[in-house]
């Protein structure tokens, strides 16, 4: 493991890179022997630091949960991240391109709990039982680090690429339909860039947020009544540039759209 001032000296920069908006060197280059658990300490840290400043834990985002993200980063397993306040956004929402860094747009499905939910032996009904609302949502992905060669471990200290989300459409009773067979068209200006099920996370979208109460068990933590989880991306990650504008159908759920300026 990492000693605590080098944990700190790179939860600093990447501080400072979310300012600039230059990415770090990969961490995973400079800090070969550095592991998942350093990484969280990092992202820890970096959470620490937000809430002193001010900011209000709202969520959490399950990262790499698909085949088709999988497939997309060259990494197998999933990661998670913090949601806070000044995150979230409103469907129609207008974003300055050059507040991130490498920006993509995702399809997702976000799960709004009304209940805990604790670890380590949750299951998909816990989840089930402890929704008061299924939404759909746009993750906006951000970089703090360089993107070429990322590991696992260079992702979860980047707080799991999380920059933005935007919720919108239909939201659902999690028991009103089969969540599994939400399906999604994603599209940037006008052109129809990506499709996907919702199945495609880890077979149901809800299994993801109870890995994550399972995960995170093990720091002590839990999922609680209020926060708004963030499930994993059924497409691949979509690059953006400035001028564009996303619009993603969820058929029955409605739609969700946001433009970078």
């Amino acid at each position: 493991m990492l000693s605590e001032e080098t944990i700190t000296a790179i939860a600093d920069e990447l501080v400072q890179a979310g300012r600039t908006r230059t990415p770090v060197a990969r961490l995973t280059a400079r800090y070969p022997e550095m592991t998942v658990e350093d990484s969280y300490r990092v992202q820890n840290l970096w959470r620490q630091r937000s809430e002193a400043a001010g900011q209000t834990l709202v969520g959490r985002k399950i990262g790499l949960t698909s085949r088709a993200m999988q497939m997309a980063t060259g990494i197998t397993e999933p990661d998670y991240g913090i949601i806070f306040d000044d995150m979230v956004h409103d469907s129609g929402a207008v974003f300055n391109f050059s507040d991130f860094t490498g920006a993509r747009v995702e399809m997702e499905l976000a799960f709004k709990l009304k209940k805990d939910i604790e670890g380590p032996r949750a299951n998909i009904f816990d989840v089930l039982n402890a929704t008061e609302y299924v939404i759909p949502a746009l993750e906006i992905l951000d970089a703090r680090v360089e993107m070429e060669g990322r590991t696992i471990v260079d992702t979860i200290s980047d707080n799991a690429a999380m920059g933005a989300m935007v919720i919108g459409g239909n939201p659902v009773k999690p028991d009103a339909i089969d969540l599994r067979w939400v399906s999604g068209i994603l599209f940037k200006n006008q052109t129809v860039e990506e499709t996907g099920v919702a199945a495609g996370v880890l077979n149901h979208p809800a299994a993801g947020v109870y890995w994550l109460a399972n995960k995170i068990a093990a720091h002590g933590d839990k999922l609680k009544a209020g926060e708004l989880i963030l499930a994993g991306s059924f497409t691949r990650p979509m690059w953006v540039e400035a001028n564009d504008t996303v619009f993603a159908d969820y058929g029955p759920l409605g739609t969700v759209t946001c433009h970078f300026q």
